[in-house]
């Protein structure tokens, strides 16, 4: 007796199975999301830089000297490695990238302090590297600005003023800084839940695209096998595996590693559904057009780099040229990004993402299409090759 078809929901947990037997498939839609997870967020671990090491030259030698070089050991910013009058000598530590910059004091910097007279101290920072240049500017600028503040508080008492009327007069108005989103103000809280975005679409479209390119690599026997519907079962148990990732990143990497999380849980995982269903399309299309294992993971590896480009978070989307730019509008990872870091990080509502959550439907629908042509020609293609390979009757 003929097997009987199996049900929509028999080929999704048939693809299911199949998929977590595939070693190759199974590493990049279940292990690779959980080793990501740990592995990329480590690195960013303390969150901002810190103990930056630097130098100062001091070429005064005065009181006035010593107490900016008191107030740099305080910072945390900084770590100060060396003080020394010859400014050659910590041009060569610099040069060896033993510290990341120094600051000059200049001989008289004392006498031209009280003189009243305007005096610009150099910082000398590597701006090849602008993270830790950015924190010997700010760190030193900290530094000289609190140093600043109490020379001329103690000017304007001088003059007569009491302490509370100086403290007035020097800063009559003061700024107060509150981060919204980023409360640590970390580097990792920026990075990790973008590039999240993007794991999880490459996992899915390398793992998809394996477990693809294996079945047309195989002769099928079971009926009605590469059916529309069939497909469409199997797309949806790998879109099933990218919501699951997603719901491992967002719902328990995020809160353990203390990034901002859970802003608009409804949103978030109302778009995730297009998002995901997009990916898995996608990678059945592109494993169906190359048809083969190794292909398609060779081909998918190479992509990530310009992909995170084109994504904004590493340089605004709005600086990139207008081609790229509408590149950008066909990728799931570059509008998911752009949507999901709104939604799950700043609590935005529905209607502030509306615009990327028909871009994703829309990219779904597309990305379905594309499916349906590539597997239907791969199809006919294994079709005619096997009638070709048959032996002929007599």
């Amino acid at each position: 007796m003929a097997a009987q078809p199996l049900s929509w929901l028999g080929w999704l947990r048939a693809t299911l199975a199949s998929a977590l037997r595939d070693q190759g498939a199974l590493l990049m839609l279940v292990a690779a999301p959980i080793i990501y997870s740990f592995f990329y967020p480590w690195p960013y671990a303390t969150q901002a830089l810190q103990r930056v090491p630097v130098a100062i030259v001091d070429q005064d030698h005065s009181n006035l000297s010593r107490q900016i070089i008191r107030f740099a050991q305080a910072s945390p910013r900084l770590q100060l490695r060396l003080v020394s009058g010859d400014e050659a000598e910590v041009q060569a530590l610099m040069a060896g990238r033993e510290i990341e910059g120094y600051l000059l004091l200049p001989p008289q910097l004392k006498r031209d302090v009280a003189r009243g007279q305007g005096v610009v101290l150099p910082v000398l920072a590597n701006g090849a590297y602008f993270l830790t240049n950015k924190v010997v500017l700010s760190g030193f600028g900290e530094v000289l600005g609190t140093v600043s503040a109490g020379v001329e508080l103690k000017q304007l008492q001088a003059r007569g003023q009491p302490p509370l009327q100086a403290a007035q007069s020097r800063s009559p108005l003061n700024l107060r800084l509150l981060p919204l989103y980023n409360l640590s103000e970390g580097y990792g809280s920026y990075v990790v839940p973008a590039v999240a975005v993007l794991i999880i679409q490459q996992l899915l479209l390398i793992g998809t695209a394996l477990w693809v390119g294996t079945w047309f690599e195989q002769p099928r026997t079971e009926k009605n096998a590469d059916s529309l519907w069939a497909w469409s079962a199997r797309t949806a148990a790998f879109a099933l595996f990218g919501l699951l990732s997603a719901g491992w990143f967002f719902g328990l990497t995020f809160p353990f590693l203390g990034y901002a999380h859970g802003g608009n849980p409804f949103g978030t995982a109302l778009l995730l559904l297009p998002f995901c269903w997009g990916v898995a399309a996608l990678g059945v299309a592109l494993g169906a057009l190359f048809a083969d294992r190794e292909r398609a993971m060779q081909a998918l590896l190479c992509t990530s780099l310009p992909i995170a480009f084109l994504a904004g978070f590493s340089w605004p989307r709005e600086s990139l040229p207008a081609a790229l730019q509408t590149l950008g509008e066909a990728i799931p990872a570059v509008i998911g990004i752009q949507a999901f870091v709104r939604l799950n990080q700043m609590g935005a509502p529905l209607e502030g993402v509306a615009s990327y959550g028909w871009a994703l439907l829309a990219q779904a629908l597309g990305f379905s299409l594309l499916a349906a042509w590539a597997v239907g020609r791969r199809s006919k293609a294994a079709t005619l090759s096997r009638a070709r390979q048959a032996p002929k009757a007599p």
